[in-house]
C-alpha cells in the first residue's frame, strides 16, 4: 500500500509540475492571439564590444510570411540574425516575439517555438543523423521526463521532410555538404518549430541541393504556415522564395517590402556597386538579376540605338 501511494504521490507530481509548465507558457504568449505580428523589431541598435553594427533597423514579420534578409558583406546581417534569436543583447530598442520582450523569454521555451539554423554548425562528436536530429526535442521535455510518441513521431517526419530517412543510421560527419545542410534542416524541423530563422542555409552547395532546400522550405511555408526567415546571398533564389525582403546595407535598412519593389536595378546597382540588368524570369515572372560585364552605359547606349 505504501508503494502504491508513493507511486501515485509521484505521478500527481508529476502531473502537477506538467500542468503549471502548461499554464505558464499559456500566460508567456496568451497575448499573440491578438496580432499576426510573430516578430517584431523597433528601432535596434546592436553590435560587438560597444560597437553598433546594426542602426535604428525597424520591421516586423508576420505569421506565414516568408521573409529574406539580403545585403552586401559586412551589411550586418547575421548580426541582425543573432539578435532576433536573442543570443545578442540590445544596445537600444526592442525586439517582441508574439508581443513578448525576447530578451525575457527563457532559450528553453524559446526553442519551444524557434528553430534557428545558423550559418555554421558543429557537430564534435559522431551521432547518427536520427540522434542529431532527435536532440531538437529536448526543448520540449521535462528534466526527467523521457521521450514519448510524439517526439519519436516528429523525428520521423522530420527526417521525411527533409528527405533524409534514408540517411537516419548514418554518421552526420561522414556525409556530404549537401546531405548534412539536409539533416541538419530536419533537426530544425523537429522542434516543432512556429518560426524557422536560417543564416544562408544554400551556402556552398551546388545548383542541386540550393534548390532542394529552398523547396522544403516553401513546402512548409505554404502547407503548414511556417514562418520563415532567412538571410541568402543569391538574389535570384530570393527573388523565387521569398514573399518579402529586407536589403541591408551599412547596418540600416536600405528597402524593405516585395521582391518587385526591392529587386530593381537602381536599388541593386546603389547598395552592391555593380552594374546589373535585371529581367523577368520567363517562366515564374519574378525579377532576374544578371551582372553586366564592361561599361554598362556604353553597352546601354549601343543598345538603344539599335
Amino acid at each position: 500500500m505504501r508503494h502504491d501511494s508513493a507511486h501515485s504521490s509521484t505521478s500527481f507530481g508529476i502531473a502537477c509540475r506538467r500542468y503549471h509548465r502548461h499554464i505558464r507558457r499559456h500566460i508567456l504568449f496568451r497575448a499573440f492571439d491578438k496580432g499576426k505580428k510573430m516578430v517584431d523589431v523597433k528601432n535596434i541598435y546592436c553590435g560587438y564590444d560597444k560597437k553598433e553594427v546594426i542602426k535604428g533597423v525597424s520591421f516586423s514579420v508576420e505569421k506565414g510570411n516568408f521573409t529574406g534578409i539580403i545585403g552586401p558583406n559586412g551589411a550586418g546581417k547575421t548580426t541582425l540574425f543573432r539578435a532576433m534569436t536573442g543570443a545578442l543583447p540590445l544596445y537600444k530598442g526592442t525586439i517582441t516575439y508574439r508581443n513578448n520582450d525576447i530578451s525575457k523569454i527563457s532559450a528553453r521555451e524559446l526553442a519551444k517555438d524557434m528553430a534557428v539554423i545558423p550559418q555554421i554548425v558543429s557537430v564534435p562528436f559522431s551521432f547518427t543523423v536520427s540522434e542529431f536530429v532527435f536532440m531538437a526535442r529536448f526543448a520540449h521535455l521535462g528534466r526527467f521526463q523521457a521521450p514519448g510518441k510524439v517526439d519519436y513521431d516528429a523525428v520521423d517526419q522530420a527526417l521525411r521532410s527533409a528527405g533524409v530517412a534514408h540517411l537516419k543510421n548514418r554518421d552526420i560527419n561522414e556525409l556530404s555538404g549537401g546531405e548534412r545542410q539536409m539533416a541538419i534542416l530536419a533537426q530544425g524541423f523537429a522542434q516543432s518549430p512556429k518560426i524557422l530563422l536560417l543564416d544562408e542555409p544554400t551556402a556552398h552547395l551546388d545548383i542541386k541541393h540550393q534548390v532542394a532546400i529552398m523547396n522544403i522550405l516553401e513546402k512548409l511555408n505554404k502547407e503548414r504556415g511556417l514562418t520563415v526567415v532567412v538571410i541568402l546571398h543569391d538574389l535570384n533564389l530570393a527573388a523565387e522564395y521569398c514573399n518579402n525582403l529586407i536589403l541591408l546595407n551599412e547596418g540600416k535598412i536600405h528597402k524593405k517590402g516585395g521582391v518587385n519593389e526591392v529587386l530593381t536595378q537602381d536599388v541593386i546597382e546603389e547598395v552592391y556597386k555593380t552594374f546589373v540588368a535585371v529581367d523577368r524570369n520567363p517562366v515564374s515572372g519574378k525579377p532576374y538579376c544578371r551582372i553586366v560585364k564592361g561599361n554598362p552605359r556604353v553597352i546601354r547606349g549601343a543598345a538603344q540605338q539599335r
